[in-house]
């Protein structure tokens, strides 16, 4: 039996395009990755306006679930566009991404929110939930969040709806290994 150790498929290492660090090469890093590259070559973004590799912990009933953010763009010391990537339906990945961009700064609400799998996306208002516009091509450009910039921020939530939210980042990104038994890939992380 093969000594596979992620329900990923690993095909190496390939670098970074806003960090220039080696990370492991999977189909889901490749998609971050077009996407990084889109958004700095089409829609004018610079390297250093990309945060990559955060994430948020939470710890509800017992369960820990570390919650990827996959890119963060931030103008001038200010996050203004929370990008998350996952594959398949897009509709299943607005509210946890909605939540991740409300509790993410400390001191503010990201005002725009994005859900991605790569081939299509949605823009999200992050105060209402509403999707404002569907397609790759209509992620705001750096300009347009310039412009939003200038806008005064959402008031981060109250400790209360901050809880609330992320229980709802906790229940949605936990993930459950082989619908709940023991993994059958031996040595899988994930199990």
């Amino acid at each position: 039996m093969a000594d596979i150790k992620s329900h990923h498929m690993i095909y190496g290492t390939l670098t970074d395009y806003v960090t220039g660090e080696k990370i492991v090469d999977t189909d889901d890093e490749r998609y971050r990755q077009k996407l990084c590259r889109f958004l700095v070559e089409e829609k004018g973004f610079r390297k250093n306006d990309l945060e990559v590799g955060n994430k948020i912990e939470t710890m509800f009933n017992g369960q820990f679930v570390v919650s990827r953010i996959d890119l963060v763009v931030a103008i001038n010391g200010r996050r203004l566009m929370l990008i998350r990537y996952g594959p398949g339906s897009l509709v299943t990945r607005e509210r946890p991404a909605l939540a991740a961009a409300r509790v993410f700064d400390s001191g503010y609400v990201i005002p725009v929110t994005v859900v991605t799998n790569g081939e299509d996306c949605e823009i999200l208002d992050t105060a209402t939930g509403k999707v404002t516009a569907q397609g790759l091509e209509m992620i705001p450009d750096r300009a347009m969040l310039l412009d939003l910039a200038a806008a005064p921020m959402l008031t981060a939530p109250n400790e209360e709806r901050r809880e609330k939210e992320l229980r709802i980042l906790n229940a949605f990104d936990l993930e459950v290994c082989c619908v709940g038994g023991p993994c059958v890939l031996p040595n899988a992380p994930e199990g």
